[in-house]
Parts: structure tokens; sequence; C-alpha cells
């Protein structure tokens, strides 16, 4: 039921933005509500089933492993953005050179996002671990 509402409320959203901004513009968001809304819940209850068949609460689990399908899909959106752009800056000039153009954006971009959170989340992990040097107290002296 949640799945089938936040579809429906996204598509509404879609239907919004394209009917003001035109179909150009709607397009865009389409996707949306099409795959996202439902892969998170879905992602989240196929979990959440698994760790309570290993005797588990899960809910936790599942609900990281929804936040870390949002997480792709971000890194996704800006790999498309950067595809879209390229794309619609040289598709006049030639079809075939503004498509290979705009997949060589829309990998450098993913994979630098891709690489710019990972070296954020290891940064951020061994400051939670007490691996900071600026936080860490001085090693014991023993005479």
């Amino acid at each position: 039921m949640i799945r089938f509402v936040l579809g429906g409320g996204a598509t509404v959203f879609t239907g919004l933005i394209s009917s003001y901004c035109g179909a150009y513009i709607g397009g865009a968001f389409l996707a949306l509500p099409a795959i996202f809304c439902a892969s998170a819940t879905l992602i989240e209850k196929h979990e959440i089933r698994r760790k309570r068949q290993a005797g588990f609460e899960g809910v936790r689990r599942g609900q990281q492993a929804a936040a870390l399908d949002a997480a792709g899909a971000a890194l996704g959106a800006i790999g498309m953005l950067a595809f879209a752009i390229v794309f619609s800056l040289t598709v006049d000039r030639s079809v075939p050179a503004a498509f290979i153009a705009a997949s060589l954006a829309w990998l450098s971009c993913s994979v630098a996002a891709w690489y710019a959170r990972r070296k954020m989340r290891s940064v951020r992990r061994t400051r939670t671990q007490g691996n900071d040097p600026v936080r860490r107290k001085p090693d014991r002296i023993v005479h």
C-alpha cells in the first residue's frame, strides 16, 4: 500500500511539474516514481524479512539497506544530470558524437561522485572509531 501511495504521489507531482514547466522538464522527473519509491520500500521489506528468518528483528538493517539504495540513486542522478547537460549542448552538431560525449560525462561524473562519497565515508568512519589524530590521547609514557 505504501509503495502505491508513494508512487502515485510522485507521479502526480511529476504531472504538475510537466504541466507547469513543459514536457521537456517533466520528462526528467518521470523515472522517479516508477523506480525509486518502489525499490526503496521493497529493499527495506526484503531485508527485514531476511533478518527475521535468521532470528533478528531486522528493522535497522532494512532502513540501512534502503538508505544505501537512496545514496546510490543520488549518485546516479548526478551522472544522469551530467549526461543530460552534455547531450543537450552537443546534440545539434552530431547525435552519435553527442551520445558518446554524454556517456563519457555520465561515466566520469558517476565514478567521481562514488569516489568522493567513499572517501568522505572512510574519513567519517575513522573519526567515529577514535582514530582522529586531533582527539587522540597521548600515549602513556612508561618509566
